[in-house]
């Protein structure tokens, strides 16, 4: 089964006990937990730190139905109100309550389908609870804020050396519980390279463990590899993998990935097209110092490379 390979599925946490969470946050689910009851939630953070396996492992242990919905894929509202009140409008069979999980609900549309959601809480507020999950907090609309419990996955100063162990350790296990030979400095700066988003780490460690060994040479790998592979969505014109890629790699240093692409230019792009890239980049490069937002000001560059620009 595919949920057994992939390590980010095989190894989610069940319960709430085992998310790596700061400790206070923690609280508030396992709170929940023991009381047997939640309220309409909206966890917001950045990718990878969690949201998603917390909405449910808080399903799992109060033993509820639930339904899973991706906002980036499911975004049409039609679809939504059929499968939504095809789930919610039904009693549970074992007596717990129904859940509906939005993942990246950030992605639906703030004019009509967030606005939508509005009624549907109402409408089944006697039996049904949901869960938003985004990274951007500011990309839900308020009066959908207003009627969840938000929590905020962000972590202090203080507690990132905790957690950052706690992914550590958990990553050590997975990995000698696959069975592969690994170098506990490579962990280490991996775990420090992508955190806080533990998925990141635990894909990229799985990726390179195919040799059954993890040692320096992914840390000279990861760069190039995925520079390739965001120079392939620019080439395809896959607007929509583009822009996952830019948020998955934002926290990285923009003018350095500005500097890589530039460096790739005469390798992967026409002749014809490498002066006005040069420009493009040059231009976002400068921008890219002033910007209130990195990842909208990458998204801009890769497009305009996109809709200016010929790879090969």
């Amino acid at each position: 089964m595919k949920e057994d390979f992939l390590w980010v599925e095989k190894y989610r946490p069940r319960t709430i006990d085992e998310c790596i969470l700061p400790t206070e946050t923690k609280k508030i689910f396992q709170d929940f937990v023991n009381n047997q009851e939640i309220p309409n939630l909206l966890l917001c953070g950045t990718a990878g730190v969690g949201k998603t396996t917390v909405a449910k492992a808080l399903c799992n242990e109060l033993d509820a139905d639930f339904v899973m919905i991706n906002g980036s894929e499911e975004r049409n509202i039609d679809t939504l109100r059929v499968k939504i009140k095809q789930f919610a409008s039904t009693v549970s069979l074992g007596g717990g309550p129904k859940i509906v999980i939005l993942d990246e609900a950030d992605y639906l549309n703030p004019q009509s389908t967030q606005p939508a959601l509005r009624g549907f809480i109402e409408e089944f507020s006697k039996n049904c609870r949901f869960i938003f999950t985004c990274n951007y907090k500011n990309r839900i609309i308020q009066p959908l804020h207003s009627r969840c419990s938000v929590v905020d996955f962000t972590i202090e100063s203080s507690q990132k050396p905790t957690i950052a162990g706690g992914i550590f350790q958990r990553i050590l296990y997975i990995l000698k519980s696959e069975n592969i030979e690994f170098n506990e400095q490579v962990v280490v700066e991996l775990v420090q390279k992508f955190f806080p988003d533990f998925r990141r780490v635990l894909n990229e460690l799985q990726k390179y463990s195919a040799s059954g060994k993890i040692d320096s040479g992914v840390l000279a790998n990861l760069d190039d590899e995925s520079l390739q592979e965001v120079l392939g969505f620019v080439r395809d014109k896959e607007f929509s993998k583009m822009r996952k890629w830019v948020a998955l790699n934002i926290h990285n240093d923009p003018q350095a990935i500005y500097r890589k692409i530039y460096d790739a230019l005469f390798t992967r792009m026409e002749n014809s097209s490498v002066p006005q890239a040069i420009i493009i980049l040059s231009d976002y490069t400068y921008k890219s110092a002033f910007v209130a937002d990195q990842e909208v000001n990458m998204v801009a560059c890769m497009t305009e490379l996109m809709m200016e620009c010929k790879l090969n």
